[in-house]
């Protein structure tokens, strides 16, 4: 059986804990399945980098990245081939960052880690940091986030100070982007593109399940997808 490729766009450090819950959870794929992972470290990411011998792309925490264009491209490159995209902490916050720079136009859409006084921060400071912090989430019951994850609220861990603007959630509305699961103080904490056959975006990082030796349904999920498309 062909292996299923995924790439995981991010700067691999052994002290992040998330990077080492991603390894684990490569290892605890089951059913069969055989999944070959390579990490792409962000600075190795040039214009001409080619992305088409994986089957899947998951953008990784440790955000802000080396090189943020390169992220983006390798974002971007997922969303427009409908190559099945997970993007978690921020590569949640990189996502919508693609999305409303390249689908909608704003190209003044920032990052305010990166720049704290761009005049459009699409990703700001969270109302509460959520570092190693845990937060029920609760699914809004739009797209087939739910099917893929659950639709009850479940406890999930964090490691992140910023997310969604909630000044510029209006920009998503009818755009193609959906808010899938949301906080108990209702700031978004999901988002899934429409039209597309798996991509989705998460505040919180679902790899942590892998160091409870359990694989995450929404990486479940991701892998699934991808060995379809393979």
């Amino acid at each position: 059986m062909q292996a299923v490729r995924i790439a995981l766009v991010g700067d691999f450090s052994p002290d992040v804990l998330a990077h080492r819950a991603i390894n684990e959870s490569m290892r605890l794929v089951g059913n069969g399945m055989r999944v070959e992972s390579q990490w792409l470290h962000t600075s190795t990411l040039q214009p001409a980098h080619a992305f088409d011998s994986f089957h899947g792309l998951w953008c990784v925490p440790g955000s802000p990245y080396a090189n943020t264009d390169g992220a983006l491209r390798a974002i971007e490159w997922a969303r427009s081939r409908n190559i099945p995209f997970l993007g978690t902490c921020g590569g949640f916050q990189h996502a919508v960052l693609e999305f409303v720079r390249h689908v909608l136009g704003r190209n003044e859409a920032a990052h305010a880690e990166l720049d704290s006084s761009a005049s459009f921060p699409v990703i700001a400071p969270l109302a509460c940091a959520l570092v190693e912090k845990s937060e029920r989430i609760l699914p809004t019951g739009r797209g087939r986030f739910a099917r893929w994850y659950g639709s009850a609220p479940r406890m999930e861990g964090f490691h992140c100070s910023f997310g969604l603007n909630a000044a510029c959630e209006s920009v998503l509305e009818n755009n193609g982007l959906e808010v899938v699961a949301r906080g108990e103080n209702g700031e978004v904490r999901a988002i899934e593109l429409a039209q597309h056959p798996f991509f989705i975006g998460t505040l919180f990082q679902p790899e942590r399940s892998a160091l409870r030796g359990e694989l995450h349904p929404l990486v479940h999920a991701f892998l699934e997808a991808a060995a379809q498309r393979q």
